[in-house]
């Protein structure tokens, strides 16, 4: 076995590259049909247990020995193997992988892979992610954002966020170049060296022509700032679409719990769907984190900061699955604060996440989440857009404050008790798939396709050329 081996590894060795002079094709043919009689007489599965051991580089170069060795490596189970045990590949697992490359591989608008694109070969697949030149990854959240690069297991940095993104009057140039300018600044790296993906929390959410002319602005602004910084490609996508990609969906609806409003994001096939209505409650993390504050200091527990009260918030809080049974248990729970010591909170965990199902507990008159969620899902179900009502039952929450145990469980529930069941029939939440950083990670699948950045990314010269940049959130 080891003279059979040597024979080809001998065959690849002295095989020269394409732009070189080559020796005649009848020596090579001689050579090469050499080795496969005597591989023929080995079984076609430990030939390709053979292939596996020596690994994805050797076995490429395989395939440029003749015909018949192209065919053997180029079995796709080979590769999705060498992709499955890829030490360093930049999805979290599998599943994510072979969704970012069959459903976000040609960019957007969607297209519906399996009834109309080619077979992919996991082999090309393979040597293109080999070339990725992975990118600056961006999440600029409405309270927190966070940074990093695409080719890392999660965010480097986070900081809070101090750029209201909604607002489009004379000084945002300004502002959005010095929120740029402080995160590279932040991560060490030029403007110049890599594409960026950018995360921004949607914003105008009307379909009227003003809101439409508000996010065109607001988008062209991001945009000139980059490419006046040299940023190489940009791709500026809302949060609620990448978080929906991280949790391997196109089509659903986004419930993202931002930093003072919540919205609950209907999306088909990668568009949000304005027309259907993106409904928006005006509670977001930053009244949750102040009710428990107010609650704390009804029972007489000291804090120093805000900080506290918010890191007792993820630590500690909760979402009961019935409140007012919730209320005759022992809930007490205790958590050490780092430099504050040792705090124990009681009903506080589940009261403060009740308010996002009765608000007015908080003293905000606006309408419960599950009442916002079945509204839009009411009026997806009336607008009839596609043949099967399935693509808005499913339910994705995203956002820091969207991580409290026990929220997807509440929420499904109580979309279950108030919508009707040929509605309710299928509905799904899913919790944030990456917890926080959910949008962030939604971004890392696009930046890490086999495909990118061409699909996705603008360039200055497109931009120059493409004055209206076309929205995509």
């Amino acid at each position: 076995m080891t003279t059979l081996i040597r024979k080809v590894w001998e065959s690849v060795s002295n095989r020269k590259g394409p732009n070189s002079e080559s020796t005649s094709s009848s020596s090579l043919a001689t050579s090469s049909t050499a080795c496969l009689g005597a591989f023929d007489r080995v079984p076609t599965d430990l030939l390709m247990q053979i292939v596996r051991l020596v690994g994805p580089k050797e076995a490429a170069k395989l395939s440029a020995v003749c015909k018949a060795w192209r065919c053997l490596v180029s079995d796709n189970e080979l590769w999705i193997f060498f992709l499955q045990n890829q030490k360093e590949r930049e999805e979290p697992d599998w599943d994510s992988f072979l969704f970012s490359e069959t459903h976000l591989r040609y960019g957007y608008p969607l297209q519906p892979f399996w009834s109309q694109m080619p077979q992919l070969s996991f082999m090309a697949i393979y040597g293109q992610r080999e070339q990725v030149p992975g990118s600056v990854i961006i999440d600029g959240g409405s309270g927190y954002c966070k940074f990093g690069w695409s080719k890392y297991a999660c965010p480097s940095g986070r900081s809070a966020t101090f750029l209201e993104f909604g607002n489009v009057e004379s000084p945002m140039y300004s502002r959005l170049r010095y929120f740029f300018v402080t995160i590279y600044s932040r991560m060490q790296v030029k403007p110049s060296s890599q594409p960026v993906v950018l995360s921004i929390p949607i914003c105008h959410y009307d379909d009227t022509e003003s809101a439409k002319a508000s996010r065109r602005q607001l988008k062209e602004a991001i945009y000139k700032v980059l490419f006046d910084m040299n940023v190489p490609a940009v791709c500026a996508i809302n949060q609620a679409t990448l978080a929906l990609y991280a949790a391997r969906r196109t089509s659903g609806i986004v419930v993202n719990i931002g930093f003072q409003v919540t919205s609950i994001v209907p999306i088909l096939n990668g568009k949000v769907m304005r027309k259907v209505g993106v409904e928006v409650m005006g509670l977001g993390a930053l009244k949750l984190t102040g009710f428990l504050r107010e609650l704390m200091q009804q029972n007489n527990i000291s804090f120093e900061s805000l900080y506290t009260v918010r890191t007792l918030k993820e630590n500690l809080c909760y979402v009961a699955a019935d409140y007012e049974a919730e209320l005759s248990k022992n809930t007490q729970a205790s958590f050490e604060a780092t430099g504050e010591g040792w705090f124990t909170l009681s009903k506080e965990r589940f009261q403060t996440g009740e308010i996002l199902f009765q608000p007015r507990l908080a003293g905000v008159l606006t309408m419960g989440l599950h009442q916002a969620v079945a509204l839009c899902m009411d009026h997806c179900h009336s607008a009839a857009l596609t043949d099967d009502d399935a693509w808005f039952k499913t339910v994705v929450l995203s956002g820091g404050s969207a991580c409290l145990p026990g929220l997807s469980g509440r929420l499904e529930k109580e979309l279950h008790g108030l919508l009707p069941p040929s509605v309710s029939k299928g509905i799904t939440v899913i919790p944030p798939p990456y917890g926080a950083d959910t949008a962030w990670f939604g971004a890392k699948l696009i930046s890490n396709l086999s495909t990118f950045p061409s699909p996705w990314c603008m360039t200055r010269k497109q931009f120059r050329q493409k004055p209206k940049v076309k929205l995509m959130w």
